[in-house]
């Protein structure tokens, strides 16, 4: 069976958009990586409509991406704080090459360069994403890859 004779339906990359393949959502995720766990602070910080910021905190709490924490500051009525969850976390390389991607193809000439310089907290070298196979050879791309259907893979219908 070839690639175009396969399902999509149980393709891991179509699951994963299902979940955060959606601009504002990846925002979301972007800030809560970067310490945002409020409503308030989400809301004021992506500049997204209440409405729609509930409904993606909502989803992404449902999936477990997620996880909600409550808080109540004095006077005030208690309140939830979103945090990242173990499954939240696992997505800061995705985040993390998509800044990387932006930065050398969305930036423009005029841009003075990155929001964010990330740099490993022993060393201070930049952090850059790579793709590596489980014997650690690093800097694959992707002529050094072989791919082949797995046992997910069924015939399209």
């Amino acid at each position: 069976m070839e690639w175009l004779e396969a399902s999509t339906e149980n393709c891991p990359v179509q699951r994963a958009l299902d979940v955060v393949g959606e601009k504002w959502t990846l925002l979301i995720l972007r800030d809560a990586v970067n310490g945002v766990r409020r409503f308030d602070d989400f809301h004021r910080h992506i500049g997204l409509s209440e409405a729609v910021l509930s409904d993606r905190l909502r989803k992404l709490t449902a999936v477990g991406v997620l996880e909600t924490v409550r808080y109540q500051e004095p006077g005030r009525r208690s309140r939830n704080e979103y945090r990242l969850t173990r499954k939240g976390w696992e997505l800061w390389p995705v985040l993390m090459a998509l800044g990387q991607w932006g930065e050398r193809h969305a930036l423009g000439p005029e841009s003075p360069g990155p929001v964010l310089d990330v740099r490993h907290t022993d060393c201070g070298a930049p952090v850059r994403v790579t793709v590596q196979c489980t014997a650690e050879h690093t800097s694959l791309t992707p002529r050094d890859v072989t791919a082949e259907l797995g046992p997910g893979a069924r015939r399209r219908a």
